[in-house]
């Protein structure tokens, strides 16, 4: 067997004891990540539904009895209070009780029966945009479907053929028919956990090293600073690979998240990714002298990464000037393999650019840090 393989593969047996023997370490790469994505699979949820809301019926009548009923029927908004005044309604949105207030004017009734235009005022909370705009787009389409219900009871009145909107809407949702958050969510969650696993635990774990002196020790020894590097890198790596195989098991079984498209393209990807990240990890390993100022260094790196990879919010709806700082961002490439591969069927033809960005971005990132790491070791 050649010399550089024995070397090598006696530094990964090393790391892989060393870190088999920590249980910290090992919880901290196996157990913890599969915690988390339990929790925030579970817990980060766009779906609105059982809004608090008030009612203000000002006109007590069938008619606005009726309309407010048809408004509380669905799951969206759900009846909180009824109050005499608006006043009354702001008073509840202001303490929170209620984040929806619908005020039926005293003439509602008188309005509809005579075609002229009911208004229904919806006080909204604001500071819970999200809430507020699914809120308030449910009044809208109630608003939109009962004037259209009323106009053709009219037209059936006067014996008149009733009319057809000029414009026909027929949603259709692809790829996620129900529109749940975790099939959305799931994939970038594990590309964010392989993130803090890959970097910031390889930034420590070097950090500990050289402060601990183990670094040192090795320095002494014939092993080449490439071999050592490659050895050191090598079990994280695997373990990277296993999260990810892991996190998209209880993706699939526990949050729906399908596995449409080509696992070995996902496979490449993730090892290109994990190389990236790796290497950055590696990187802030060598600018720092000890693992609080790893840990910091890999947290600075992680929280922009993530919060402009489009794992919450899209890329599209940023500003262009901040749009265009994540095409440096190799989380948002391998976000959107994830979720091209997995609920688009995507293969190799589709997202090849995202495959050969990471590759790029991984390799300039491993050459940066192994230069690095090459110079802190000589």
């Amino acid at each position: 067997m050649h010399p550089l393989v024995v070397q090598y593969r006696a530094v990964v047996v090393k790391e892989v004891r060393q870190t088999v023997r920590d249980k910290r370490v090992m919880a901290l790469l196996t157990l913890v990540p599969l915690v988390q994505l339990f929790v925030l699979g579970f817990a980060v949820n766009f779906d609105v539904r059982h809004v608090p809301t008030a009612v203000v019926d000002r006109d007590g009548t069938v008619e606005s009895r009726d309309h407010a009923r048809t408004l509380l029927a669905g799951d969206t908004l759900d009846l909180k209070a009824e109050v005499r005044d608006e006043q009354s309604a702001e008073e509840l949105v202001e303490r929170g009780e209620a984040s929806v207030a619908l005020v039926f004017p005293p003439d509602f009734e008188e309005h509809v029966l005579r075609g002229s235009g009911a208004r229904v005022q919806a006080l909204v909370d604001g500071s819970d945009p999200v809430r507020s705009g699914v809120a308030a787009d449910a009044v809208a389409r109630h608003a939109a479907l009962r004037a259209s219900q009323h106009l053709r009871e009219q037209a059936r009145v006067r014996g008149e053929t009733p009319p057809r909107p000029a414009v026909e809407l027929v949603p259709r949702v692809l790829y996620n028919p129900e529109l749940a958050t975790a099939v959305y969510v799931v994939p970038g969650i594990a590309a964010m956990l392989l993130l803090i696993v890959t970097t910031i635990i390889m930034a420590m774990g070097l950090a500990r090293e050289r402060e601990s002196g183990t670094m040192e020790q090795l320095q002494v020894t014939p092993l080449r600073p490439g071999i050592l590097m490659a050895g050191k890198v090598t079990p994280f790596l695997l373990i990277g690979l296993v999260d990810v195989g892991l996190a998209l098991s209880v993706g699939a079984w526990v949050f729906g998240v399908p596995l449409r498209g080509n696992l070995g393209l996902v496979a490449l990807a993730t090892l290109l990714y994990v190389l990236s990240t790796l290497g950055t990890g590696l990187l802030i390993a060598t600018l720092s002298r000890t693992q609080q100022q790893a840990f910091v260094g890999g947290f600075l790196f992680m929280l922009p990464a993530v919060l402009l990879s489009g794992v919450m919010t899209p890329v599209r709806a940023m500003p262009d000037w901040l749009a265009w700082v994540t095409y440096l961002n190799p989380v948002r490439y391998y976000v959107e393999v994830l979720r091209g591969a997995l609920l688009k069927s995507a293969g190799l033809p589709d997202l090849w650019p995202q495959v050969l960005l990471l590759a790029v971005f991984g390799a300039m990132v491993m050459a940066v840090a192994s230069r690095r790491f090459r110079k802190t070791t000589a």
